[in-house]
């Protein structure tokens, strides 16, 4: 059976992301949020090579760069917000969910930013995350 390469790319990310969970719980057990941010980086950094295109960044526009360094510097103020949040209490079991919830966001904006159209089906699931935010939190 023939897998497609964005499914196999997507469950390489499920793995690696609910595995992520975990270290991030004990990381934050003995050192603080924004050392193990820092950390983090450090280990985007060591993967890079291995994934860098080799193309000269003059290759692409100011306005796409300045797309992914805003997405970068959300990535990592949400990697530092989930880190400080269990190094402040926070179980992973709840925070993590909580915060895997996120495509919610992007369901919510698209329409007003990417003109996309939310489906009755796409408007349930909201629902079901908004009803999965509470269930988790109290």
């Amino acid at each position: 059976m023939f897998l497609p390469t964005w499914l196999i790319f997507t469950f390489l990310a499920l793995c690696c992301f609910g595995i992520v969970g975990l270290l991030q719980k004990l990381s934050t057990d003995l050192v603080s949020a924004e050392s193990a941010l820092v950390w983090l980086i450090v280990g985007f950094l060591l993967l890079e090579p291995f994934v860098y295109p080799g193309q000269s960044l003059s290759h692409y526009s100011m306005r796409s760069i300045a797309f992914v360094l805003l997405a970068g510097v959300l990535n990592s103020l949400g990697s530092w917000a989930i880190l400080a949040a269990m190094k402040n209490g926070g179980k992973a079991s709840v925070v993590v969910p909580l915060t895997a919830v996120y495509p919610m966001v992007v369901c919510l904006i698209a329409p007003f930013v990417l003109q996309e159209r939310l489906s009755p089906m796409q408007g349930v699931g909201i629902a079901c995350a908004l009803a999965a935010i509470v269930l988790l939190a109290c």
